[in-house]
This record gives structure tokens, sequence and C-alpha cells, in this order.
């Protein structure tokens, strides 16, 4: 069992690792440029993903991270959200997980923080 310490974060435009274990994508918009089958996805978890308005009001502005993501930990309490945080949790303790997004800077994307919050 690989636990929490086995989660990371990846941009989906990097080239693939072969030890990256199950590959999830965590966004709401499919990336641009990709196919299916070049993203090498094991699923496609955008019920995770901030709401449209939460993503609208971040564009990932480096000033406004620490708000973003005291609001999507907010949105990922939601009951709405919890079985398909506690599936991520489970594939987490199956074995290596790593988030995909297609953010430039994954260090303050929303992959970052569901990452954070599936570690603890």
């Amino acid at each position: 069992m690989a636990g929490t310490d086995g989660i990371r974060v990846r941009r989906v435009y990097e080239e693939r690792d072969t030890d990256g274990g199950t590959r999830v994508l965590v966004d709401r918009l499919w990336p641009r440029g990709m196919s299916k089958s070049a993203l090498h996805l094991d699923e496609w978890c955008k019920e995770v993903a901030p709401s449209t308005e939460l993503r609208t009001w971040y564009q990932h502005d480096p000033d406004r991270f620490s708000e973003f993501a005291r609001r999507y930990r907010g949105e990922l309490a939601d009951p709405e959200h919890a079985d398909a945080v506690a599936h991520l949790r489970e594939l987490a303790g199956s074995g290596r997980l790593t988030l995909l997004t297609a953010t430039k800077d994954t260090e303050i994307s929303a992959a970052a923080v569901l990452a954070d919050l599936l570690r603890t």
C-alpha cells in the first residue's frame, strides 16, 4: 500500500512518467491540443475541479492563491464532492496517484490544493 505520500501533480503536456501509477485528469475542461490517446489517462475526474465561478475569479493570479485554496477547499468539503474525493483517496491508498492538470504553474494550481487535501 503506497499511502498518500505517493500523490504527484503533473502537467498534461509533460512527457509521461512510466512510474506515474494511476493518472487522473482533475481539470473541468479538456486540455487544448491533447488527444485521449496522447494523454495516457486512466480517469477524468472533473467532479473535483473548482467551480467555473471560482476558476474565473482566480485566473491563476499568484496573489490570489491563498484565498483560492481556502475557497476551493470549501467547495471540496461540500457533500456533493464527497464521493469523488473519497474515490481519489482510495486510489492514492492503493498505489501511486498522479493528478494531471493543464495549468502552467502546478504549484499554484487546483491540482496542488487537491493533492494537499488528499495527503491529510
